[in-house]
């Protein structure tokens, strides 16, 4: 438990820190613990410690632990890749997709929302940079996808999810965050309510609050180092 406490202290400095820099105020800005192979008891122990807000990327993990926790208030996030066959349990186990970037996906996570739930907010992922690699809607289409969300009934759009291009000799990410602040805002002001732009991680989230990220994906530096997948 300290060493958890120690490391959330820790990454609240430096967001502390980013937003002074950035003339901003620390409250615009959520932490999302990125849970991913941690155990149930760590998502505890950082619930003890004030956060509420957990992402996970694989399907049957991440309901494995939501059931160990039915006694908590948690909202979970979705921001693994979204295959088709999965997304009746995205919709029906998760507050938030972040990484839904297809009209199908999209269709089937409001099909498959019990009317009783509340509607399930959605980011969509841009794949600012343009790599093939990667999956994400491409910047000249995020307009349209925009449009076709808003109409689905059983879903919020709260706003952009995007994992830029790692630093290198050839690549300031900055520029990505500068341009995703910019779809970000242009789809505000053109009337849009949004209110997440979910950028930045351990290495970054420097740079990510300065270019206008509301929320950061933290993993490394609350759980430390992630556990080697186990071998079926």
């Amino acid at each position: 438990m300290k060493d958890l406490k120690a490391k959330l202290d820790n990454v609240r400095s430096r967001i502390k820190s980013a937003c002074e820099k950035a003339e901003r105020n620390a409250s615009e800005i959520t932490v999302l613990a990125v849970s991913k192979r941690h155990p149930a008891t760590r998502i505890r122990q950082l619930h003890q410690l004030g956060l509420n807000a957990f992402g996970e990327n694989y399907m049957q993990e991440a309901i494995d632990k939501q059931a160990r926790l039915t006694d908590l208030e948690l909202e979970w996030h979705f921001i693994g890749p979204v295959q088709s066959n999965k997304t009746r349990e995205l919709a029906q186990h998760f507050d938030w997709v972040q990484s839904a970037d297809r009209e199908k996906i999209l269709r089937r996570l409001s099909a498959q929302r019990p009317e009783s739930f509340p509607q399930l907010n959605i980011c969509l992922q841009v794949n600012i940079d343009q790599e093939e690699q990667k999956a994400g809607i491409l910047p000249e289409d995020l307009e349209e996808m925009v449009d076709f969300t808003l109409g689905l009934p059983n879903l919020r759009l709260r706003g952009l999810m995007a994992i830029p291009r790692q630093a290198s000799a050839e690549h300031d990410p900055a520029s990505s965050y500068q341009r995703m602040d910019e779809l970000f805002r242009s789809l505000v002001s053109s009337g849009i309510s949004l209110d997440t732009l979910s950028m930045g991680m351990s290495a970054d989230l420097d740079q990510a609050i300065m270019q206008g990220s509301t929320m950061l994906r933290i993993g490394t530096d609350l759980f430390g180092v992630r556990p080697e997948q186990k071998k079926p």
